[in-house]
């Protein structure tokens, strides 16, 4: 609750960008549209041993492969950092699902190995 107030009184006095088109509009143009960056953070030793297989089914659900610690680092025991690539031309709820979906196939891969 005091975040939202905080970002409310910011806004009275430096009004965010928005477009109605591509939504929030921020520094970073990954960030466009939704704004949303859902992640988790997931054990996944076994898919792991096979970079090539976690990327692939990565991609396949437009998520992006962190290391523990975020962008540009290394997952500690097995441990990624997964989060949805896809934020412009879909709602909060596609972004949401889309990375739930691909989190749900990582799990069952996992179990299967």
């Amino acid at each position: 609750m005091r975040f939202h107030l905080g970002v409310n009184e910011i806004e009275k006095r430096v009004p965010f960008s928005r477009s109605d088109r591509f939504g929030f509009l921020t520094f970073c143009p990954t960030n466009l549209g939704t704004t949303i960056r859902a992640s988790v953070h997931i054990g996944l030793p076994k898919l792991a041993a096979n970079r090539e297989k976690l990327e692939e089914v990565a991609s396949r659900y437009n998520l992006q492969v962190r290391g523990t610690r975020g962008e540009h680092t290394e997952a500690e025991g097995g441990i990624y950092d997964i989060s949805n690539k896809r934020r412009l031309g879909l709602t909060e709820f596609q972004a949401v699902k889309e990375m739930q979906d691909g989190i749900l196939e990582l799990i069952k891969i996992e179990q299967s190995l």
